[in-house]
């Protein structure tokens, strides 16, 4: 495969994947940090770090809403809920054995 198909591809992929997760806002980013160690917002820091590399500056409020579809604030009030106890107790769960 060449360059080009390949970066097609794989932006196809990203597309398709920031869709879903639009699609799923039941799903929640405390989930997505117990379950699989990256969120919504983890991909928006990793969309903006990667525009940096190519020189773009995209301040991470903007690369939110690339993934987000929407303004952050304004998803977070459509969608966000608070999380609940066990939740919170995986998460601590979670960061105490990153920081062995």
């Amino acid at each position: 495969m060449d360059k080009q198909t390949e970066i097609e591809i794989e932006a196809a992929v990203f597309r398709r994947f920031t869709e879903h997760l639009r699609s799923n806002p039941e799903v929640q980013n405390i989930d997505l940090m117990i379950l699989a160690d990256f969120c919504r917002n983890c991909l928006s820091k990793w969309y903006a770090a990667a525009a940096k590399e190519k020189g773009i500056d995209i301040d991470y409020s903007t690369a939110r809403e690339v993934v987000y579809g929407m303004p952050y604030d304004t998803w977070k009030d459509k969608h966000q809920k608070e999380a609940t106890p066990e939740q919170m107790k995986a998460m601590k769960k979670i960061q105490a054995a990153k920081n062995l």
